[in-house]
């Protein structure tokens, strides 16, 4: 018997032509993709025509991709749980969160999506405040002690903050342009450390987002949240959260602090979970796994529909 953990993927995951399959073949997500529209529709928004048709440059922007990526993670979370896979602990990278809420019917799914537009947003309004250029890097290493102290070099000029751990070998930071063209610069002259400018348009979980987070936080007010029914590991604290009062802290501190990913992953291994599967487009989250524990089991959905008898061991 499988313990098994839902990953819903953050933003970065988009992709044009997601979810054409489930758009064609599966009543269910036909119906979410319905709500989703509606929920969008006096933005003159249509999630389906976005993700099969774009353009790329209209899909990644943040006020986009958030609705887009919630609504096929959750169209491929219902086809998971009508073939009886199910978790026993849900978890999500940054934006994954509101989806892993989603399916711990903490949050319904139209109040999700228009949360997660107005998330992006508050997000993406920093990019007027002169973050759009370069507001983001990732730094890939095996020896972190050679990153730290790129990052402490640099942290002279000006803010600049981890922002994501993503594996013990992945870390993302954010803050001012002025110092991650630095960084980019000094990571050229590292011969074991890349270097590489994320396609983001602002510094996210960073001090920098605090407008930002007092934007959601006043929105938050106003949102339906009820105690999950699944067990939920938060960004946050990397440990579960089980009212709706700590979901909602939780949500808005995310804003401004760390994904704290290699700690989530570990948590959920800690307490017994021994296979993993990412729900949603992509598979950053499965690689992420695998670099965080090699040893587990750790698939995307994809790989569970061209694998029938991986399913049929997992229920």
């Amino acid at each position: 018997m499988k313990d098994i953990a839902f990953l819903f993927p953050g933003q970065g995951s988009q992709e044009v032509g997601m979810g054409r399959d489930l758009f064609e073949n599966s009543k269910e997500a036909k119906y979410l993709i319905q709500e989703a529209d509606k929920v969008l529709e006096k933005e003159n928004i249509s999630i389906k025509d976005l993700c099969l048709n774009g353009p790329e440059e209209e899909l990644t922007r943040t006020i986009n991709a958030q609705p887009a990526i919630l609504t096929i993670s959750i169209m491929l979370y219902e086809m998971l749980v009508n073939k009886s896979v199910k978790p026993n602990v849900v978890a999500g990278h940054s934006l994954g969160e509101y989806s892993a809420l989603v399916a711990a019917s903490s949050i319904e799914f139209r109040e999700a999506v228009k949360l997660v537009r107005k998330r992006g947003e508050f997000m993406q309004s920093t990019t007027t405040a002169g973050y759009g250029s370069l507001a983001m890097v990732a730094l890939i290493s095996i020896y972190k002690d050679k990153i730290e102290k790129m990052i402490n070099t640099v942290s002279k000029m000006g803010v600049i903050e981890i922002s994501n751990y993503n594996s013990p070998y992945q870390f993302v930071v954010s803050g001012e342009p002025k110092v991650l063209e630095k960084l980019v610069k000094l990571g050229e002259s590292e011969k074991d450390v890349s270097v590489i400018p994320l396609k983001v348009s602002a510094p996210f979980h960073s001090s920098l987002m605090t407008k930002a987070r007092g934007q959601l936080a006043n929105y938050m007010e106003k949102v339906v949240i009820k105690n999950p029914k699944i067990p939920i590991i938060c960004n946050f604290t990397a440990d579960y959260v089980r009212t709706k009062e700590d979901i909602k802290e939780a949500l808005i501190e995310q804003m401004t602090h760390s994904v704290r990913w290699v700690e989530v992953i570990m948590k959920m291994y800690t307490d017994g979970i021994n296979c993993f599967i990412e729900v949603g487009p992509g598979n950053v989250l499965k690689k992420l796994t695998k670099q965080i524990l090699p040893k587990v089991e750790a698939y995307n959905v994809s790989d569970l529909i061209s694998l029938e008898n991986t399913i049929q061991k997992l229920r």
